[in-house]
């Protein structure tokens, strides 16, 4: 049987399919002939399968200390889940990062141009995704109908980043001998929504399911149904027309399906903390989630997911004595919570793990505190003074505003994202982390149901718009009211969504990132200006990587640079 490990490193850092310029070595590796001409070659169709999901989790083919699926790169370059924060969060009013690693600072001050690493890395991550989908489509056809409308939605979801990043980009549905060609943003978001549309009944049908049954980890038709709600929410970005009434639409059924919101607590933790803990395949809260991306600390080891998102919000001053609930002490990252401090002090995170960089920029702190008067608190204690759930800041020793974008304790820190356990149960390793990172869950249909609502009603929503706001506020403990303007929909957005990777896309859709009313908005460090400063159009899409264009003869860059 042919395995995935003819993968490995076949995509150099300009090329996104196996076809374009600087075509290595997987094209010659297909076509070895074998030893014994009588034997013939089979692909592993579910290891392929599960190919084309693990590209969004791992960085390779050999855990966190192999190399990276794609050459001239390393997990943290190319780690999707942490190039969709970097690109989606540190450009904007959420997030700021300490470090200087190369497109970092570029990031934080929106100074980003066409040579920038990291954007790099994503676009090959996506394309790398790609690959793979059409090479399961390619030689698994036929296999299981259920998988192949999986591979064909994951490679929609692949495309739709790209547009969403790069606006007009490669395109191809299989794999080429030849560049492929440069398509329309309007016209791949309509190829995308026609795709989910053919393959959404094919799919899973939509279950509530934990870490332990059948078809978890994988995408259903709620999946679909998000990817297209979310779809037609941008559609004015994306064409020039609105599609308000699809974009509620589509969310309504993920809201009357079985991914309900996880609204219980569990031994001192909220039901939103809940979602981003150790145990979160197993504590109740995966009920909410629609594509979790599965972490475990033995067998799915990466830098680049969620590790990434806890670790680089984390410093060894915030100690485990300072966190506590009903009483008992907890480890933010590993072991279980207890009174037994011993036990909770040889739960070591590991000072590697204490990476010290990306926290809060004050425009977040502000949605919850919105007269800048953030207490300097624990993360619970901060919780509790705003009122919100989801106020999971740790001010102690911090500042506010972001006098210093190198400091990390300029700015607050971020508690959102923890490797506890809610239930019963132990961490799995000292060092890597369980936490599944739930890249689609049926909160954000809650929120995209509730702006649609509003934009078809002059701006505010109705009061039937208005309950999907409470069911997301309700959860988090805090008041409700009977209507919600465009604006405060756009915060709650920050609220429920922040760090999460979807604020930039959010910024643009309602004009406040850059254009002709991105001074109307500003933050901290905006445009590189301490006070922030409008941004030109033309940075509401990153460019295409240079790589690409130096391979690629097909390719216009896009206006500005």
């Amino acid at each position: 049987m042919m395995n995935l490990r003819y993968f490995k490193k076949m995509l150099p850092a300009a090329v996104f399919f196996l076809a374009a310029a600087g075509l290595s070595s997987c094209v010659g590796d297909l076509d070895v002939t074998p030893i014994d001409p009588s034997t013939t070659m089979v692909p592993d169709e579910v290891a392929l399968f599960t190919k084309c999901y693990a590209n969004m989790a791992l960085q390779g083919q050999t855990g966190q200390g192999g190399d990276c699926d794609i050459d001239g790169l390393d997990g943290g370059t190319a780690g999707f889940v942490r190039q969709l924060f970097n690109s989606n969060e540190l450009t904007t009013d959420e997030a700021i990062c300490a470090w200087g690693d190369p497109g970092i600072p570029a990031f934080n001050f929106n100074q980003w141009d066409a040579s920038h690493p990291m954007l790099e890395g994503f676009y090959n991550r996506l394309y790398t995704g790609i690959a793979y989908c059409n090479h399961y489509l390619d030689v698994c056809a036929g296999a299981d109908a259920t998988r192949e409308a999986e591979v064909r939605f994951l490679r929609a979801l692949y495309y739709y980043y790209l547009m969403d990043s790069f606006g007009n980009v490669p395109f191809a549905t299989q794999l080429m001998s030849t560049s492929p060609e440069q398509i329309k943003r309007a016209d791949l978001f309509n190829w995308i929504e026609s795709e989910l549309k053919d393959v959404k009944d094919k799919m899973m049908a939509p279950a509530a399911r934990k870490d332990t049954d059948s078809g978890y980890g994988r995408a259903d038709q709620d999946a679909a149904n998000l990817l297209l709600a979310r779809l037609y929410l941008n559609a004015e970005v994306y064409t020039g027309t609105a599609r308000w009434s699809e974009a509620k639409e589509y969310a309504e059924k993920v809201i009357n399906g079985p991914h309900k919101l996880w609204t219980t607590g569990m031994n001192g933790f909220s039901a939103y903390q809940m979602l981003f803990m150790g145990d979160n395949g197993s504590n109740g809260a995966s009920q909410e989630a629609i594509l979790p991306l599965l972490q475990d600390g033995l067998k799915t080891t990466a830098w680049c997911t969620s590790l990434f998102l806890l670790a680089s919000t984390y410093k060894n001053d915030m100690d485990y004595s300072l966190y506590k609930v009903n009483g008992n002490n907890m480890w933010l990252a590993h072991g279980t919570y207890g009174p037994d401090t011993t036990l909770v002090q040889n739960c070591s995170f590991g000072t590697s793990e204490n990476w010290a960089g990306n926290r809060a920029r004050s425009a977040l702190v502000a949605k919850f505190f919105p007269n800048n008067d953030a207490p300097q608190l624990t993360i619970q204690e901060t919780a509790e003074a705003a009122g919100d759930d989801r106020a999971l800041f740790f001010g102690v020793g911090r500042e506010l505003f972001i006098s210093t974008p190198t400091e990390f304790t300029s700015g607050y820190s971020i508690g959102k994202f923890r490797n506890t356990y809610a239930g019963n149960g132990n961490a799995h390793n000292s060092q890597f982390i369980d936490t599944d990172f739930f890249l689609m869950r049926s909160a954000e249909a809650y929120l995209i149901a509730a702006e649609a609502d509003a934009r078809l009603n002059g701006g505010t929503t109705s009061s039937a718009g208005a309950e999907y706001i409470n069911a997301l506020r309700q959860r988090a403990h805090t008041s409700t009211v009977s209507s919600y303007s465009l604006g405060q929909i756009l915060d709650e957005r920050s609220r429920e969504l922040y760090f999460e990777g979807f604020r930039r896309t959010d910024l643009i859709r309602y004009g406040y990132y850059g254009g002709q009313n991105s001074a109307q908005y500003v933050w901290e460090w905006k445009g590189g200006a301490q006070n922030g400063a409008s941004l030109p159009a033309y940075r509401n899409l990153f460019a295409i990587p240079s790589s690409d264009m130096n391979a690629n003869p097909n390719l216009v860059q896009n206006e500005g640079y």
